[in-house]
């Protein structure tokens, strides 16, 4: 499986970004996505939410309802919303699959909030 992750960036505390993960090498459409942090100094891969192959999904309660994970089937592609972005926010962020290839990380995309 190939992971390739988007969309982070620089941003000040209270702004938005769009992650974005393309993925091939796996039945896409049938595949649970989740997406990960890791925070600065920490090589564990925290969950931050997840998406069934048919929509359903689920978030960290830290969260308050300010992220939203969605995917486009047809593009092979899983999407992280990010509102209201805090400085604990901040870490690089991954999404893996969750079937036969789950563990496996692409480069991952930095967020990075400043207060």
């Amino acid at each position: 499986v190939q992971l390739v992750e988007s969309g982070g960036g620089l941003v000040q505390a209270g702004g938005s970004l769009r992650l974005s993960c393309v993925v091939s090498g796996t039945n896409f459409s049938f595949a649970p996505m989740g997406w990960y942090r890791q925070v600065p100094g920490k090589q564990a891969h925290e969950l931050v939410a997840s998406i069934s192959a048919v929509g359903v999904t689920a978030y960290v309660d830290s969260l308050e309802g300010r992220f939203t994970i969605s995917r486009d089937n047809t593009k092979n592609t899983v999407y992280l919303q990010m509102n209201n972005l805090k400085v604990e926010d901040t870490g690089v962020y991954h999404c893996t699959p969750w079937d036969k290839d789950f563990g496996s990380w692409g480069q991952g995309t930095v967020v990075a909030v400043s207060s």
